[in-house]
């Protein structure tokens, strides 16, 4: 345990953040998982959520921005395929 104020300071926000990743991180792949499952207009209202999601890890640095491209491009042609 850290004895210095500002060392158990930083502790508490290593803790607080790391919960909230997580938390934002798990939507975050339920939501993809959530495209990948859907079929028809649902896949493309599930996308539209998926996507926004997918902007805001990479702008809060929760992923990388081309993490983001790269999942959005690789959702939107499955979206394609489900619709057709």
């Amino acid at each position: 345990m850290p004895q210095i104020k500002s060392a158990k300071k930083a502790m508490r926000q290593a803790k607080t953040r790391t919960a909230r990743n997580r938390a934002q991180r798990s939507a975050l792949r339920t939501a993809l998982k959530r495209v990948r499952e859907a079929s028809g207009p649902a896949a493309a209202e599930a996308y539209t959520v998926a996507a926004r999601l997918l902007d805001r890890a990479a702008r809060k640095g929760l992923i990388h921005a081309n993490n983001a491209a790269r999942h959005k491009s690789r959702l939107a042609t499955h979206v394609r395929k489900a619709t057709a």
